[in-house]
């Protein structure tokens, strides 16, 4: 890894599946949340490719967002700039950075595919970067590798000249979420949530309000703070239309379903579907939703010790998620297990709980009710955590990010 790299903080986790898939003749996109990190990635995997030998004439990179080309500029001009810029001949690697930006980039994208000359990497953080969209024009043909923001292991790194105590570090983590631009500055917190607060009005009003033609942006905010506040818990459209009737307010449920397919889209909310242990089937009734950061939460309601523990299930399904799983919640007649991750022939299972002995016993309850020889963890703040009970593992949350002590008894979490 570059030098270079190493100043911008590595990203390891993306810079390693970005490096696998070199010349590989596929469309690479990167798609996350607003400034989750993409475009560094972008930045960081140009000096890898300058490392491995590439000329840097032959790397072409552009940025897409409105600051940076004319209003007038089409999908024809970005063709024709990007050829342009091959004009040398050979093998070139083009890095395009907010495509969303252009009208229809997708028939450049596919056109500049075909032609063969070039290897494609593209980012973006709104619905026209989701698979359905772009399955249109690039059937088959692009590979979509999904940006979060920082995990416990990378704050740590971005900390890594100031941390005294990890576990106030983790604590600040928690409370700050995984934001770069916060992780990367000193901030008080009525400084990092107002940060927070921007990137998610930009969201809201830009990506989402402007792209879909809102009618109402009262309404479509009531919905959104309705789905945020109760993240992790299980709830239907039903329960936001009686939510706004008590407010005195109207709206029908397949608006409801619009707004949550559009959040889902601009990447703010990720819904876990509930799979049937007993079945073995995706059930399509009682999901839940997770955010995608803490800091998204806390921005808009404040930062509440008591509501930790649903945000303890948010900050542990993203860790899942960022390590490659399918994530369920898991139905075992009528018992929840808060997880069931699964990876090609790999599975675990996993309950978080914020303290043992509250909980513990129907924690683990619920694990040993689950007949099979696969990993099962209770991932808790406690420090009373450690060791195993009948078989299951009692983990503290710290250990489960930095993959701690347990890490041997799980090869599919390293």
């Amino acid at each position: 890894m570059s030098e270079y790299q190493q100043t911008l903080i590595a990203r390891p986790l993306y810079l390693d599946v970005l490096e696998g898939y070199i010349d590989v003749p596929l469309v690479k996109i990167l798609a996350g949340i607003r400034r989750c990190g993409k475009s560094t990635i972008l930045e960081m995997f140009k000096h890898e490719l300058v490392a491995r030998g590439i000329g840097s004439e032959h790397i072409v990179t552009r940025r897409y967002t409105s600051l940076d080309i004319p209003e007038t500029f089409t999908v024809r001009d970005m063709y024709e700039d990007l050829k342009q810029a091959m004009h040398r001949g050979g093998r070139y690697y083009l890095l395009l950075d907010e495509v969303q930006e252009v009208e229809g980039w997708e028939k450049a994208v596919n056109t500049l595919l075909e032609e063969g000359r070039a290897d494609i990497y593209i980012s973006g953080s709104n619905s026209r970067l989701s698979a359905g969209e772009i399955s249109t024009y690039l059937t088959g043909r692009y590979v979509q590798i999904p940006v979060y923001t920082l995990s416990y292991a990378e704050y740590l790194d971005f900390k890594k000249n100031n941390r005294p105590d990890e576990r106030n570090l983790l604590a600040e983590y928690l409370r700050f979420g995984g934001f770069p631009i916060i992780a990367a500055g000193t901030f008080t917190e009525q400084t990092a949530y107002q940060i927070v607060e921007g990137i998610y009005h930009s969201i809201i009003s830009g990506d989402i309000a402007r792209r879909h033609a809102i009618g109402s942006q009262d309404l479509f905010d009531r919905t959104v703070r309705f789905i945020v506040e109760n993240v992790g818990k299980t709830f239907s459209a039903n329960s936001i239309v009686t939510f706004l009737k008590n407010e005195k307010r109207s709206l029908s449920v397949e608006a409801i379903y619009n707004y949550i397919s559009y959040l889902e889209k601009a990447f703010i909310v990720y819904r876990c579907k509930r799979y049937d242990l007993q079945g073995k089937n995706i059930l399509k009734t009682q999901e839940k939703f997770y955010i995608a950061d803490p800091s998204l939460k806390y921005c808009m309601f404040g930062f509440n010790p008591g509501g930790l523990a649903a945000m303890l299930e948010n900050v542990v399904y993203f860790e899942l998620k960022r390590r490659g799983y399918d994530v369920y919640i898991g139905k075992l007649g009528d018992k929840e297990i808060d997880f069931v991750a699964k990876k090609r022939d790999e599975r675990i299972y996993v309950q978080v709980c914020r303290n043992l002995p509250e909980n513990s016993d129907r924690e683990i309850a619920n694990l040993l009710a689950v007949k099979d020889h696969y990993p099962k963890l209770v991932v808790t703040l406690d420090d009373l955590a450690g060791g195993t009970v009948e078989g299951v593992r009692l983990v503290h949350l710290e250990d489960f990010l930095l993959n701690r002590s347990y890490s041997s008894a799980l090869p599919g979490l390293r």
